[in-house]
């Protein structure tokens, strides 16, 4: 993936901010980890992430709920497995 457009990257950061400092951390986490080297269709999810109500975003993280979306799912699961 080529260079990360700074002003997109500080946008982003803003949305990470979801009120919860677990979601905040976990969000972050990708953003700063695996954001500049994801493919479009990762970034294309977590986007559809930063899109979630918060309390919706809580229980998938949480494991209480899955989302329906196989493909969201999935990296739901990729996104609790990076490292803190």
């Amino acid at each position: 993936m080529s260079g990360v457009d700074p002003v997109e990257l500080k946008r982003l950061r803003w949305r990470c901010r979801r009120g919860m400092r677990e979601l905040d951390q976990l969000m972050e986490r990708f953003l700063d980890r695996a954001w500049p080297t994801s493919s479009e269709t990762d970034r294309g999810l977590f986007l559809r992430l930063l899109d979630t109500e918060d309390d919706i975003l809580w229980r998938w993280c949480m494991g209480r709920e899955r989302p329906e979306d196989p493909a969201l799912a999935g990296f739901v699961e990729r996104l609790l497995s990076l490292p803190p």
